[in-house]
């Protein structure tokens, strides 16, 4: 069974209280948010050490912005930056870096100029025993679709770069998921599930406030779930959600309801898909009829009813 995953800036609270919620809801990892890292007092050996003891695996650090595609000079300092980021990613004990699709103005196009980009990256990282994920933004000013990165990704053709899939990325701009099942399980390097409520806004509002866990929306994640599996991968599932409620609620709350979603998902996949089978939860409550009805309403519409 795949891992259970959330990331923390889909919690309420400073970073300890945010962990701490999610290991006492029962996930077995976490991404840790770079904006909960840095408004944090404790360093990152501390993070390290406190994950440990709440036995809690950092699957991944992110995420590092506007990276591929960029011309000199900025190509060379986005290198720069992110042998920073190993320096951090090594003092947190996670191999995973999250790399989203660049939207700066200044980035230039072409699948092969980013490939190259992210060839050389993975020399970088393989060096330290880390790791790249690629992951298109529904907003990116050059790569917007999974597709897109996949064929990146492929073409980097290194070890140590892969794909990150996201179903709000895929599913809210409407891109068809079946050409998911083409990619290699192993190469892709970690799924976030996340469900939204179909709403006319623009996507980077739609994504950055309205996201919801699994099943509290209306997107397809289950047929998004469905492609997946059929790729074989085996990493962990992590929760990734903006939602203004959420970070304004009870952080230990707001994690019980996400681990719960996550189950309920794996059991309705396990049918078609073993490998998300666990102990099946019980059946769904079926209504017997009505016994009891109860009005709250003013005394003039409470003689009114009692007529």
């Amino acid at each position: 069974m795949n891992k259970r995953s959330i990331a923390t800036v889909s919690l309420s609270g400073a970073l300890d209280e945010k962990l701490r919620a999610i290991a006492a809801a029962g996930f077995d990892e976490v991404e840790i948010f770079e904006n909960d890292l840095l408004s944090f007092g404790a360093g990152p050996r501390d993070i390290a050490k406190l994950c440990h003891d709440l036995n809690l695996k950092i699957c991944a650090f992110q995420p590092f912005r506007d990276f591929e595609g960029m011309p000199e000079p900025q190509r060379a300092r986005n290198f720069a930056r992110a042998e920073r980021k190993f320096d951090l990613m090594q003092e947190l004990g996670t191999d995973l870096l999250l790399i989203c699709s660049n939207v700066s103005p200044s980035s230039l196009g072409g699948i092969d100029r980013a490939a190259d980009d992210f060839r050389e990256l993975g020399e970088r990282a393989a060096k330290r025993g880390l790791r790249v994920g690629y992951e298109a933004l529904a907003w990116g000013r050059h790569v917007n679709d999974y597709r897109d990165a996949w064929e990146i990704v492929r073409r980097a053709d290194h070890p140590a770069i892969g794909i990150i899939l996201d179903s709000f990325h895929a599913l809210a701009p409407g891109f068809p998921v079946r050409a998911m099942a083409s990619i290699p399980g192993d190469k892709i390097f970690l799924v976030q599930l996340a469900d939204a409520p179909k709403l006319e806004l623009d996507i980077l509002s739609w994504s950055r406030h309205f996201r919801s866990f699994p099943g509290q929306g209306d997107l397809p994640v289950g047929e998004f779930m469905q492609a997946v599996a059929a790729t074989g991968y085996a990493g962990p599932l992590s929760l990734e959600i903006f939602n203004d409620q959420f970070r304004a609620g009870s952080a230990a709350q707001t994690a019980v309801d996400g681990l719960r979603s996550l189950i309920l998902l794996e059991d309705q996949l396990a049918p078609d898909w073993p490998k998300f089978s666990g102990e099946p939860l019980a059946p769904k409550a079926k209504s017997g009829g009505t016994g009891f009805i109860e009005f709250a309403v003013n005394e003039t519409k409470a003689g009114e009813l009692a007529r």
